[in-house]
């Protein structure tokens, strides 16, 4: 499989770490009243969807960047890669 890395060009993705669901970066709010509860579903639940998802990888043996791929589960196919930290500015997360 290929990564398109939006900064060093296609790489295959044995230089990449598959990190998990691309909802992590989307961390609960601490100070929530409903915090304990949002922070075990942060944790522990996770989807296993078919079809198209949004996965963060690592580039270990590369530049160390994370990356948002959106992914077809079923074919492999990428339709996207984006920097995990842009990603995270444009939903509003600037940690």
């Amino acid at each position: 499989m290929i990564i398109n890395h939006p900064l060093l060009g296609p790489r295959d993705s044995a230089e990449f770490t598959y990190m998990g669901d691309a909802r992590l970066i989307d961390r609960p709010d601490p100070q929530s009243d409903t915090a304990a509860q949002e922070f075990f579903a942060y944790g522990y639940l996770r989807d296993n969807p078919a079809g198209w998802h949004e996965e963060l990888w690592f580039h270990e043996a590369g530049d160390r960047s994370w990356l948002v791929v959106t992914r077809n589960t079923l074919t492999h196919e990428i339709s996207n890669v984006a920097l995990a930290r842009d990603v995270a500015r444009s939903r509003g997360r600037s940690k």
